[in-house]
C-alpha cells in the first residue's frame, strides 16, 4: 500500500509542479508560459468526453494498434524461432531482415501509400513492421540462450523436433519472448500516432496533429495524455499475460535492507538418540560438514 500511495504521490507533484510553472507564466530556459495548464486541459479533456469524435478516434486507433501488434507477435515469433534454429533460414533472411530493421518505421509511410490500397491498411502495415523487429530480436536471443542438456533430454526419451519445439523451445523463451512483445507494443504506438497524423482520417494521432494545426493546445495535450494512457494500458496487459504465462519462473521480489539482517544463532536441536550414529564410526570429515544419520 506504501508502494502505491508513492506512486499517486508522485503522479500529483508532477501535475502540481505543471500547474505551477504555467499558472505563473514562469519562463527561465524553458517557456512554460505558451504551455495550457492542468485545468485547461482537463477542461478540454471533459468536452472531448462528451462528443462522439473522441470515442470514435479512440476506437480506430485501439483497432490498428491490436491488429498490427498481433500480426507482428505472431510473425515475429515465428520468424525468431525459425532463424535461431535453422542455418539455412538465417543465410537466407537474415541479411534481408538486418537491413530492413535499422529502417524508421515511419520512413515507410510512402511505400505503405504506394502498396496498400488504402490509408487504413498502410497503417496498420506501418504498426505491424515497428513491433515485429523487436519480437524478432528478442526471441531469437531468448532461444540461442537455451540450455543444450534441455533439449538432448527430450530427445533422449524419444521426443522429435515438434515436441522439443513445444516442450523445450517455445517455454524456455516465453521470458524473452515477452520482453520484444513489450517493447513491441510501446513501438508500435509511437509510430501508429506518427502514421495518423500523415496518411490517416481519424485516430488520436489524426485529431492530435489537426489541434495542432488549428493551434488548440489544450486539445494538443488531451491528445497527447491519451496516448500515455493507452500506452501504459496496452503495456500493462503485454506484462500481466506474461507474467501469467510464465509463473512456473521463479520470482524475486524486493526485500528491505532491515530485513535482510542477519538472523540471530540458534541452538541446534539435538538429533534424535535413535536416528544418530554412533560417535565412534563416525569419521572427522563428516563430523565437520553434516551430522551423518542411519
Amino acid at each position: 500500500m506504501t508502494r502505491y500511495v508513492l506512486r499517486v504521490a508522485s503522479l500529483g507533484l508532477a501535475l502540481g509542479l505543471w500547474q505551477l510553472l504555467t499558472s505563473r507564466d514562469i519562463d527561465l530556459w524553458l517557456r512554460f508560459s505558451q504551455f495550457p495548464t492542468v485545468t485547461d486541459v482537463a477542461h478540454a479533456f471533459t468536452g472531448r468526453l462528451a462528443g462522439s469524435d473522441y470515442w470514435t478516434d479512440l476506437t480506430d486507433s485501439l483497432t490498428r494498434i491490436l491488429t498490427g501488434f498481433l500480426l507482428a507477435a505472431v510473425l515475429g515469433v515465428g520468424a525468431g524461432v525459425l532463424v535461431a534454429r535453422s542455418r539455412l533460414a538465417e543465410d537466407l533472411l537474415g541479411p534481408v531482415l538486418e537491413v530492413v530493421r535499422p529502417v524508421p518505421a515511419i520512413a515507410l509511410v510512402p511505400v505503405a501509400i504506394l502498396l496498400f490500397p488504402s490509408n487504413e491498411q498502410g497503417i496498420v502495415f506501418i504498426t505491424c513492421t515497428a513491433a515485429f523487429f523487436p519480437v524478432l530480436v528478442s526471441t531469437r536471443h531468448a532461444v540461442r540462450a537455451l540450455t543444450p542438456v534441455w533439449e538432448e533430454a527430450v530427445r533422449t526419451m524419444g521426443g522429435g523436433r515438434w515436441r522439443v519445439l513445444g516442450s523445450v523451445v517455445l517455454p524456455g523463451a516465453l521470458p524473452g519472448v515477452f520482453g520484444g512483445l513489450s517493447v513491441g507494443i510501446g513501438v508500435s504506438w509511437i509510430c501508429v500516432i506518427s502514421a495518423e497524423m500523415i496518411s490517416g482520417q481519424y485516430g488520436v494521432g489524426y485529431r492530435t496533429w489537426q489541434d495542432y494545426t488549428v493551434v488548440d493546445y489544450p486539445g494538443v495535450f488531451v491528445g497527447m495524455v491519451t496516448i500515455g494512457v493507452l500506452g501504459w494500458l496496452t503495456s500493462t496487459a503485454v506484462e500481466l499475460l506474461g507474467r501469467r504465462l510464465t509463473r512456473w519462473l521463479p520470482r524475486t521480489s524486493y526485500v528491505p535492507a532491515t530485513a535482510r539482517a542477519k538472523p540471530a544463532r540458534t541452538a541446534t536441536p539435538a538429533p534424535p538418540a535413535h536416528s544418530a550414529a554412533p560417535a565412534e564410526h563416525a569419521t572427522e570429515e563428516a563430523r565437520d560438514e553434516h551430522l551423518v544419520r542411519d
